[in-house]
């Protein structure tokens, strides 16, 4: 990955949630060349100890549950003897679950033999809640306690459902709605100690857990693919090197230090066309 631009991050010890994923390895590679010490927390000890392994000396892997705060406290620990004191943190897990998607965009009375509003689990919908507005909750009260006391970043995953929620995933979208939601409020709490808190979020994005539903099994465009690519005006999907910019503005205190409280999108013009 070819950085747009380098920012002097030597003096940052960052932990990073989500870490074993693809977006957050590349967020942790894109800091760490810029110096910064890289913890990557992730629940998958197989897919966190490898991209810690790729990225290199400034990497380190933790086997965090960001669900238990016992194990988040446990994380903390750990980075502090490895490396010191966290100042800056990226809230990076996050997902969605088959079990609070539905089959259909819209609802008919005639509609039979599909999971509909109707049919959504409850315990899918709670643990996308979790995911993605518990995890950040509660690994920002861990991390940001100390810098409380030192000052420091914070920077949040939403998405471009906060913006628009897309049709078939209702707690995801309302998920990452509350992450913007939760954003602007931490800024605003944390102001008085030098804490600046930013979220980031992406458009449509090629990874893991999208990858299926946006291509079918030989490769082609699904017709969701369809439907993104015509309301994003720049008519594609954002590769990771679109967002290392955003990222790395972001991380400079030099650059960003009267930045917080915003929702960054790195979206293709996605949340500014109306579809006409």
């Amino acid at each position: 990955m070819k950085l747009p631009f380098v920012v002097d991050l030597s003096d940052k010890i960052i932990a990073i949630t989500g870490g074993g994923g693809v977006l957050m390895s590349e967020f942790g590679k894109a800091l760490a060349e810029c110096g910064a010490k890289v913890a990557l927390l992730d629940v998958n000890e197989k897919a966190v100890k490898e991209q810690a392994e790729n990225i290199g000396n400034n990497a380190f892997p933790v086997i965090c549950n960001c669900l238990d705060k016992n194990s988040i406290v446990n994380a903390k620990k750990e980075i502090e003897q490895k490396l010191g004191k966290v100042n800056f943190l990226i809230n990076g897990a996050g997902g969605n679950s088959p079990k609070a998607t539905t089959d259909n965009e819209y609802m008919y009375p005639e509609t039979e033999n599909i999971k509909d509003f109707f049919k959504l689990d409850e315990g899918g919908i709670k643990l996308v809640f979790d995911l993605n507005i518990m995890t950040a909750f509660l690994v920002t009260q861990v991390f940001a306690e100390d810098m409380v006391k030192t000052g420091g970043n914070i920077i949040n995953i939403s998405s471009m459902n906060a913006y628009k929620p897309l049709t078939k995933i209702p707690a995801y979208s309302a998920a990452k709605a509350g992450v913007s939601n939760l954003t602007k409020w931490l800024a605003v709490h944390f102001a008085p100690c030098n804490i600046r808190v930013n979220a980031i979020a992406p458009g449509f994005f090629v990874t893991n857990q999208n990858k299926e539903l946006l291509f079918d099994k030989n490769g082609n465009l699904t017709e969701r693919s369809n439907k993104i690519l015509n309301h994003t005006p720049l008519n594609r999907f954002g590769n990771i090197e679109d967002l290392t910019g955003t990222l790395l503005w972001l991380a400079s205190d030099n650059a960003s230090g009267f930045v917080t409280g915003t929702i960054i999108p790195v979206d293709g013009g996605f949340s500014a066309y109306s579809g006409v």
